[in-house]
């Protein structure tokens, strides 16, 4: 399999929200690329305040604006969402996934990017619980699952669902290459 998701990130992320399904992909035999508006590296955090690995971007945003990716993932971590939803760069990114439809994966706070991409207005979608008022002002229907999959939308609540998303994720895609 040839297909490559881009994982939408930045300093701040959730290490495991990021880390494990990047694996869980990998291991299935998709190619993945962090994408990101620094350069370099990323800290990844465990919570939101202890630090955990650094984790080496791939590209760009600007980089990796013409090239073509089968889907994206958007990991939480509470800063790492925040900081990219005012970031131009990255909603013109995130917007042409929502877009042209492509798979889109949330988990955990990784929903605050989407509502600032447009992508959540009449979707059923679950996220971190302190998301819900925000949701649904964007017009989404917020639900308490362990992961919700809307079209093609798939999101899930927290790193503790990371098993149920992870196997969702997986099945998004070989569902797109069947």
């Amino acid at each position: 399999m040839s297909q490559c998701i881009a994982i939408l990130a930045t300093n701040g992320v959730e290490e495991c929200e990021l880390v494990e399904p990047r694996k869980a992909l990998e291991n299935a035999g998709f190619r993945t690329m962090v994408v990101s508006p620094v350069r370099g590296e990323i800290q990844a955090m465990e919570g939101d305040v202890t630090p955990a690995s650094k984790i080496a971007v791939n590209a760009t945003i600007g980089e990796a604006a013409d090239l073509d990716f089968a889907g994206i993932l958007l990991p939480g971590g509470t800063t790492n969402p925040d900081a990219l939803r005012i970031d131009e760069a990255a909603i013109a990114f995130l917007r042409g996934f929502v877009a042209q439809e492509k798979p889109i994966a949330s988990i955990c706070h990784g929903a605050w990017t989407l509502i600032e991409a447009g992508g959540v207005k009449g979707r059923t979608l679950t996220s971190w619980p302190s998301l819900q008022t925000d949701l649904l002002n964007a017009g989404a229907n917020w639900v308490d699952r362990e992961t919700v999959v809307d079209g093609n939308l798939l999101t899930s609540r927290n790193p503790d669902d990371l098993p149920a998303f992870c196997a969702a994720l997986v099945a998004q895609y070989r569902d797109k290459s069947a």
